[in-house]
């Protein structure tokens, strides 16, 4: 509901727009949404995305996907698409596991979750997206909370506007396998950014983060935001036209006559 919202209230037509499906339960959305389309493999949906965007940078390109796909086999790809500030809008719909396989943990669960996949507890440390965004180069790095959906609509309005790398992490507890991280459980620890929360401070962001995670806490908004040219802007040769209007070779004589 909140990303068809967010898209009918962006004004964007539906030629503009394609959304890049992670695998897991988030994948589904795809069957509830009119949109250009497609999944990617599992943990390879910012690589296709990447991949749209280079290809015609004029599209909006939008990637759904689940925290084990975002941030376990897709952690490389979060990285770099951070780093190079592609121009893409990735929201993660983090239930701190896998819920499409019935309950293993995943990289955000809780350290010493115990799970069909960890019944003797996780021993892992979890992993924490928000200040990897913010060290890595994301340009727009907020957290939403699955149970405001008027709230949630409007940072994903506020993600999608942005031009640059922007992230959005939406909490939301898995009522089928999680029986510890429930609504009671956010509503008694989220807390929403005041309204002088400032933006382009980005070591005050980083330190709001750290806090919260050692008091098990969560914060709720927009905790970063930078205007930065975007990578397709920088790269050289998609300044003029992109990839998808440059002139091709009609036939193989053609491409191989360039290199005799």
């Amino acid at each position: 509901m909140a990303i068809k919202k967010a898209l009918a209230e962006s004004g964007l037509a539906l030629e503009e727009a394609f959304i890049v499906f992670g695998i897991g339960c988030s994948g589904n959305m795809n069957d509830f949404l009119d949109n250009y389309s497609m999944h990617g493999l599992h943990g390879r949906s910012i690589a296709n995305a990447v991949g749209l965007k280079m290809a015609n940078h004029k599209k909006k390109v939008i990637v759904m996907a689940g925290d084990g796909d975002t941030y376990g086999e897709g952690g490389n790809h979060l990285l770099h698409a951070c780093r190079g500030n592609h121009d893409l809008k990735l929201f993660v719909h983090d239930n701190h596991l896998y819920g499409l396989t019935t309950g293993q943990v995943s990289p955000t669960s809780k350290k010493g979750m115990i799970s069909k996949s960890t019944p003797q507890g996780m021993i892992d440390n979890s992993f924490d997206p928000l200040s990897l965004a913010l060290t890595q180069g994301a340009t727009f790095v907020a957290q939403a909370f699955a149970g405001n959906v008027p709230a949630l609509i409007a940072i994903m309005k506020e993600a999608i506007a942005h031009k640059g790398f922007a992230i959005v992490n939406i909490l939301q507890p898995c009522v089928t396998f999680d029986k510890v991280m429930t609504y009671k459980f956010y509503l008694e620890r989220i807390f929403s950014l005041p309204a002088e929360h400032d933006r382009q401070n980005l070591a005050m962001a980083l330190s709001l983060v750290m806090k919260a995670r050692e008091e098990e806490k969560f914060p709720v908004g927009v905790l970063y935001q930078k205007e930065k040219a975007t990578y397709t802007e920088e790269h050289a040769n998609l300044k003029a036209e992109t990839l998808l209007d440059k002139k091709r070779y009609t036939d193989f004589k053609t491409l191989m006559a360039e290199f005799r």
